[in-house]
């Protein structure tokens, strides 16, 4: 079997290890639900990574880029070489339905329509709690800069909603 029908063979395993990194601001989301990771590919003898911060100027990209030469290094998929890819920008479009489901579930509304930070365009914000959609925007930011701090006017409890991006 020749070096590149092994190195495919082994592509699987490491979208896998990805899956495990976990981002820092919302650990209930791995880098591969937010879409960050775009592509895996051989590199010689080793392993290149494609991969799309969340904002050029995300504060948690060095820490990432670690985390993916770290765990790959320790799975044994080794040398790792990491390429930032800023465009296309990443956007809220390349979070599959899994992550969105785990948002709402740690109580973060996830994001509403398609590249626009602009609830009101796509209807109300619902409340990750309650599910009611009387909700209202108490903040254009919220614990980020990504997110919301908005309120349901059901349960009067405050959450955070993931702005479309």
């Amino acid at each position: 079997m020749n070096i590149t029908r092994l190195q495919a063979a082994e592509i699987p395993q490491i979208w896998h290890c990805l899956q495990q990194i976990s981002d820092p601001e919302l650990p209930v989301l791995s880098i591969t639900d937010l879409g960050m990771v775009r592509d895996v590919e051989p590199d010689g003898a080793g392993w290149r990574i494609t991969f799309t911060p969340t904002y050029s100027g995300c504060p948690a990209t060095e820490f990432l880029l670690d985390a993916i030469k770290q765990r790959l290094t320790e799975a044994g998929f080794s040398p790792v070489k990491v390429t930032i890819r800023l465009s296309p920008a990443w956007t809220t479009d390349w979070m599959n339905a899994a992550a969105r489901a785990r948002l709402r579930e740690y109580g973060v509304a996830p994001p509403q329509g398609h590249t626009c930070d602009k609830p009101e365009i796509h209807g109300p914000v619902p409340c990750p709690r309650c599910g009611s959609t009387h909700s209202e925007k108490i903040s254009e930011f919220g614990s980020t800069a990504c997110k919301a701090l908005y309120r349901c006017c059901e349960c009067r409890e405050p959450f955070d909603y993931f702005k479309c991006i």
